[in-house]
This record gives structure tokens, sequence and C-alpha cells, in this order.
């Protein structure tokens, strides 16, 4: 796997904390998203951190599609953000964007993995 999504998913597990840190700030329903948010945002990096040291090809795929999934529930997440208006799009529109391409790129990894056990 490429190092550099280790350090993608990294960077942005830190973007989630801190926009996650201002969420909690407000009561009510921006809290509640962000104790998902972070929950998901925060996962993927450690799923490929653990897919990193995969026992097996399977357990490396298993690992990645999980870190997948979780993007995906990110991007979730960030859209319900934005389409609530809890966060306004202009402070959360390169976090989307970072979500949508480590989406892609875990995406295609996994394919390619599995096209590769074929």
């Amino acid at each position: 796997m490429q190092k550099d999504i280790v350090k993608r998913t990294f960077d942005f597990a830190v973007t989630i904390i801190k926009l996650c840190q201002q969420l909690d700030a407000h009561p009510g329903a921006a809290r509640t998203l962000s104790k998902q948010l972070i929950r998901s945002g925060t996962s993927i990096g450690a799923n490929i951190e653990e897919a990193q040291a995969g026992q097996s090809r399977a357990d490396f795929i298993s690992k990645t599609s999980i870190a997948l999934k979780e993007a995906r529930e990110t991007s979730y997440w960030l859209r319900l953000l934005t389409a609530t208006a809890i966060v306004p799009t202009s402070m959360i529109v390169e976090i989307q964007g970072e979500s949508e391409q480590i989406t892609k790129i875990l995406g295609a990894i996994v394919s390619k993995s599995k096209n590769n056990i074929n």
C-alpha cells in the first residue's frame, strides 16, 4: 500500500478531531453528530494502520475494506452537517473533498487487491 494513504488518513483524522472539537462546543445535534463523525473519521486511518500489518492478503483486503466503509460513512456525516446548516459549507468543503479523495483511493486499493487474488 502506498505510504501516501497512511499519511493522508492520519492527517485527515487530525482534521476531523479539530472539527469535532468545534462541534462539541455546541449542544444538541452538533454534539451528537460530532460523536458519530469522530468515530468514523478516525477509524479510517486506524484500519489502514492495521492493514499494513495484515497477516495475509485476505486480512489486508478486509481491513482496507473496513476503512473504505468508514470513509463512506464519514462522507455521509459531513454531508449531513452541511445539509442541516450545522456547519457552513465554506468551513467544510476542503474536508469533504479530502474525504471523497480518500474514498476513491481506498476503493481502488480494494479493487486492485481483490483482482490480484484471482
